[in-house]
């Protein structure tokens, strides 16, 4: 047999490390060139990475909850061949190049070849060489949803009734083969902590269905209760690692190596209550999300014209502060995994159903945990929405490189005093407060107090925004 090893790939730019998160395979399983090996967590978001063998999983080399290093050899797969000869040498008498997986650089390799067969002509390709073709061109990531169900080496056994979802198999039940579960029922039995080896499913064939797991889990847990209760009077360590490690990383790092000042105020924004509601009805944001972040965001971006400082980069090495052509704006997005901030690039240059559209799709895809390395970099300003929580106000820390984040507060019903002179009096109006935290190295508090009063008139007055 041939028995090829995989190693863990660099998921994105530079990075040196990943966590294994969920093994969408089992021992024993037959796999197609392009399934889906295995979910693994980087500091910047979750990767599937596939398989460029075809064969059987013969081991798995690493745990689930592994931090892996790139290169770290993580399964072994059998392709059912025969050992091939060695590789034949160049003409200048070196051993033949194979490219190599994604990530990393190349190598010197034995490049093998399967025996001829004793009819037909032309070149035969090898299981290698095909291999090697997929593993230069395609994505590490894609998503696996289309996935056939995993192939078991045994067929279920008959003759016996199967007992009803979720119940253990009895004591005679042959263990040893692939258990009959889809990658998506594997999840679920592992984030609700059941052991499929010890059920007998119910749907076609025995595959243990999902029904099959709840049933399990909730006996479980009836079972255990007491045990749960006590465990909960006792401290929980969470590892420090994956998005949550990164992210401590960086603001650390940005507090203490930029000066950060602060400053703020409170702003009626009805009038941009009102234009979200007007923009609701047409219909070139009919599929898209409009809220008052959009406008926020459009705000920014017509402020940092007037103060650029706010956009700019503090070049240590070459004493130089660097005015930057482009915004690309920083959007705080909370994920499951932990704070995220993907940037849309060239910002200032969207139209507002454009910007829109780009806020909708880098908070979507930071939420599904699908955010690359890219969409990280590169950031000049950020804004962080913390009314959503029902916070007034804050004073966030800015991004590693980045000159400037606006905090916006929760919008809520205050009352306001409207009018002048005679006219004066008392209203309730939609308010929030605004917070910017700016690099003092590169702006002075005139420049970040221009920008925030810049930000508040245009959301008091829209129509302000042509002005600009």
């Amino acid at each position: 047999m041939a028995l090829h090893t995989f190693r863990l790939p660099d998921p994105g730019e530079g990075l040196l490390e990943a966590d294994i998160v969920t093994w969408r395979v089992a021992v024993g399983d037959q796999v197609k060139i392009n399934d889906i090996l295995v979910e693994v967590e980087t500091s910047k978001s979750l990767v599937e990475l596939p398989t460029p063998y075809a064969g059987t999983v013969t081991e798995l080399l690493v745990n689930e909850g592994d931090t892996v290093d790139v290169g770290t050899p993580i399964i072994s797969i059998d392709d059912g061949l025969d050992a091939q000869p060695p590789a034949e040498p160049n003409g200048d008498g070196s051993e033949a190049q194979v490219p190599n997986l994604v990530g990393y650089g190349p190598r010197s390799a034995t490049a093998k070849r399967r025996p001829r067969r004793g009819t037909g002509d032309g070149p035969v390709e090898t299981h290698d060489q095909i291999a090697d073709t997929f593993s230069t061109y395609a994505p590490v990531s894609r998503r696996a949803d289309d996935r056939e169900p995993l192939q078991a080496e045994q067929d279920a056994p008959t003759g016996a009734p199967l007992p009803g979802p979720g119940k253990t198999a009895p004591a005679g039940t042959p263990s040893g083969g692939a258990v009959l579960a889809k990658p998506p029922v594997r999840k679920l039995a592992k984030d609700l902590g059941v052991d499929l080896g010890s059920l007998v499913g119910t749907g076609p064939g025995g595959v243990i269905t999902r029904d099959d797991v709840t049933a399990a889990s909730k006996a479980a847990e009836q079972i255990s209760t007491p045990v749960a209760t006590r465990a909960a009077s006792e401290d929980v360590r969470i590892p420090i690692k994956g998005v949550r490690k990164s992210t401590a990383d960086a603001m650390v790092r940005s507090a203490f190596s930029a000066p950060h000042v602060s400053v703020w105020l409170d702003c009626d924004v009805t009038a941009t209550m009102q234009i979200v509601e007007r923009l609701k009805s047409r219909r070139e944001f009919v599929d898209l999300r409009v809220s008052p972040l959009v406008i926020v965001a459009k705000a920014v971006c017509l402020a940092l014209r007037r103060t650029p400082e706010l956009n700019s980069l503090w070049d240590e090495a070459a004493q130089h502060i660097v005015l930057k052509s482009s915004i690309n704006l920083g959007i705080a997005t909370a994920t499951p995994r932990g704070l995220l901030v993907p940037n849309i690039k060239g910002a200032g240059s969207l139209s507002l159903v454009e910007l829109a559209a780009a806020i909708q799709d880098v908070v979507t895809t930071a939420r599904d945990g699908k955010t690359q390395p890219p969409d990280m970099a590169g950031g000049t300003f950020s804004i962080t929405n913390i009314g959503v929580f029902g916070v007034d106000a804050g004073t966030p820390i800015l991004n590693p490189g980045e000159s400037g984040i606006l905090c916006l507060g929760q919008i809520s019903r205050r009352p306001w005093v409207v009018g002048d002179g005679a006219e004066e009096r008392i209203e309730p109006r939609w308010v929030t407060t605004l917070s910017v935290s700016f690099d003092h190295r590169l702006a002075d508090g005139a420049q970040g107090s221009t920008f925030l009063a810049d930000v508040a008139a245009i959301l008091r007055d829209p129509a302000l925004a042509l002005l600009y």
